[in-house]
């Protein structure tokens, strides 16, 4: 199984994080993030950033303290 660059995990995270990769892409940067502090960060401010989107129109403007945990979760 061919390794994975940081900047291939960069280029699949959403799709990654939502499930919508192939099994060998998903299992690629899978096996990337534990050996990948950054990444794993990474992912894990997706995962946050999706979840406090979740729902939410795309035009819709954030509410302050949604704005703020955002701002926050990507720090």
């Amino acid at each position: 199984m061919t390794g994975m660059w940081c900047a291939d995990v960069v280029e699949l995270v959403t799709d990654f994080v939502e499930g919508a990769l192939d099994s060998l892409a998903e299992r690629r940067v899978a096996d990337h993030l534990p050996g990948c502090p950054g990444c794993e960060r990474y992912v894990e401010q997706i995962r946050q950033t999706l979840r406090l989107l979740h729902g939410r129109p795309a035009d819709q403007t954030l509410p302050l303290p949604t704005r703020a945990a955002l701002l926050a979760a990507l720090r």
